[in-house]
């Protein structure tokens, strides 16, 4: 059992999307087909295309833009072991300073909606399971605990977690 924690955007960019949204939905079309089709628009991506080299489109509704990236999990702390940072394959940040920014320029809260003030949590975080905290998956950890990992790997495939700039952070990126 442990506890997520996850980024969220400062009130001011909440505001400004709030605002996009109730523009789109007062500008929506009320049609049979936009109803059947759950109020979805077409968002064409000019970047990223096929082996055909047509570009990936993807259906997206108002809704759905508003949410989209508002609650980014940054990682979760258990007992026994180090703070595990979750980095999405480097979508938002790529290293430590990089993500301390990122924390820094949002706010930070629990899975439980519980605001923390974001130089509490980078502090906790770092201090969290120091300094003989478990890290998960790594050999001298696999060989100590090798009946619960063997029981574990079995039904997860875990695979070791990764050092960056210090902080443990995990190979995957659903995880809680």
């Amino acid at each position: 059992m442990g506890t997520n924690f996850y980024r969220i955007p400062p009130e001011k960019e909440m505001i400004k999307r709030r605002t996009a949204l109730v523009k789109k939905v007062n500008q929506m079309k009320i049609t049979p087909e936009l109803i059947n089709d759950g109020f979805t628009f077409i968002i064409p991506d000019g970047v990223s295309k096929n082996e055909n080299g047509y570009a990936y489109v993807s259906a997206i509704s108002p809704w759905d833009e508003f949410m989209y990236g508002i609650k980014i999990h940054l990682g979760k702390r258990s007992m026994g072991w180090k703070f595990l940072w979750n980095f999405h394959n480097n979508k938002y940040f790529s290293n430590k300073d990089e993500l301390f920014d990122f924390i820094r320029n949002g706010r930070v809260i629990d899975e439980y909606g519980v605001l923390i003030n974001q130089k509490k949590f980078i502090e906790m975080a770092l201090e969290w399971g120091q300094p003989n905290g478990r890290i998960y998956g790594t050999k001298e950890d696999i060989e100590q605990y090798r009946d619960e990992y063997d029981m574990v790997m079995s039904y997860t495939k875990v695979e070791p977690d990764m050092i960056i700039d210090g902080l443990v952070v995990s190979r995957y990126i659903n995880f809680s």
